[in-house]
Order: C-alpha cells, then structure tokens, then sequence
C-alpha cells in the first residue's frame, strides 16, 4: 500500500503534461517576447488603456518580481506585472498585462467564475496541502472517514481548478478581443498574443487533468472499498 504503482504512473503522467504546457508557454513568451509591436504601448500601458475603455479606474497597475508572476489581485483591486513584462513593448508583455486586465474586468463586471474562485480558494488550499494526505492515511490506518474527509476536501481542490479554467479562458478571449479593439496592437501581431495566451491556458489544463486522475483513482478506492491487496 505504500507504494503504488497506479499513483506513481499518475505522477508521471501528470508531471509530463505539465512539463510540456510550461515548455510550450516558456517557448512562446521566449519568442515573441523579442517581438516588438509597432505601437509601441508597453505593456503597463496596455493593460491602462484596456482597463479605461472598460471604464474602470480604480485599479493600480504595479510591477512586482518574478518570472511571469502576472496577476490581478481582486482584493486590493491591483494589477501585477511582472519585471519582465511591466516596461516591455513586445507583442508577448502586451498579451500578458491584457489578459490581467481581463481578470480586472470580470471582477468589476461581477463575473460569476471570478467570485466561485474566491469562495473556493481557502478550501481548496486545505484539500491541496491536505487532501491526498488524508485519502492516503485514511485507507493505510483503515479509516475510512478520514479518507472520505480527505476526498471531500480534496474535491474542493479539484472544484477550484475546474472553475478557474472557465475564468482562464473568457480573461484571454477578453485579451484577444480587445487587444485589437483598443488599438494596443496591429491586427497581424495578434498571432504571437494568441500563442503566449494558448500555451498558457494549457498549464491550468494539465493542472486540472492531474488533479482529475488522483480524485477519480482515489475516489474509487474509497468509495468502492478500496483493492484486493
């Protein structure tokens, strides 16, 4: 029981996916990140100008350090650009800080995938610090409440990421919208957004399909009373 060969084929599984979604957005933000746009918007003001057109102006855009640790932080109402993006004027930086102000927009909209993530976050870091843990001991000590607890809690995890991939999704068709709307960038640059934002999309997928594995694998141990050892 400690050693799992269904688990460990999960993981392997699971981290190869993941490799390759964050070799594909390294790849394209690489790439297109030496791509200048011929506006010559950075990437600050872009998400400026997609924010006012939306008629919102009670959002601060600040940098913030880290590789690609964009974000918008609902909470505070504060866009975060990371160093390598705030400044840049390159097709990549401007698909990245408009897809924040996505995110900005959605919130000041009352989008409804927004506010499910924000009601879901504090349980869903219990069940992914704490989830499989639970499961695992649960079903080695012979406990089965404290693995259905685990599952319970972990299924709140999994209900977070199947939520943000909605949230994801409609922030980057915001982006790709009103990139060109705005005038941020030329129609023909739009191709290197759509990569940067595609490749990035597809980490919250393969976040969620190895989550979805582990919940299925587990839940039927559980709830099906587990394997012939």
């Amino acid at each position: 029981m400690f050693f799992d060969p269904v688990v460990l084929l999960i993981g392997l599984v699971g981290a190869a996916f993941s490799g390759w979604a964050a070799l594909r957005v390294q790849s394209a933000f690489n790439t297109y990140s030496r791509v200048r746009s011929r506006t010559g918007y950075t990437a600050a003001q872009a998400a400026d100008i997609m924010l006012h057109q939306a008629g919102i102006n009670n959002v601060e855009i600040v940098p913030v350090q880290g590789h690609l640790s964009d974000h918008y932080d609902p909470v505070n109402k504060r866009l975060a650009l990371s160093e390598n993006v705030y400044n840049s004027t390159s097709v990549a930086a401007l698909g990245i800080a408009c897809h924040e102000a996505g995110h900005a927009i959605q919130d000041a909209t009352g989008y409804a995938g927004l506010k499910a993530t924000s009601m879901l976050f504090k349980p869903a870091s219990i069940g992914s610090q704490f989830g499989l843990i639970a499961i695992v001991l649960g079903i080695v000590l012979g406990f089965k409440g404290l693995a259905i607890g685990g599952l319970v809690v972990f299924g709140a995890f999994l209900a977070f990421q199947l939520v943000t991939l909605p949230v994801e999704f409609d922030a980057t068709a915001r982006a790709k919208r009103e990139i060109i709307n705005a005038g941020i960038i030329y129609p023909d640059e739009r191709e290197g957004v759509d990569r940067v934002l595609n490749a990035a999309a597809l980490t919250y997928v393969a976040a969620a399909f190895t989550t979805i594995l582990y919940f299925l694998y587990y839940g039927s141990m559980v709830l099906g009373g587990g394997r012939d050892e």
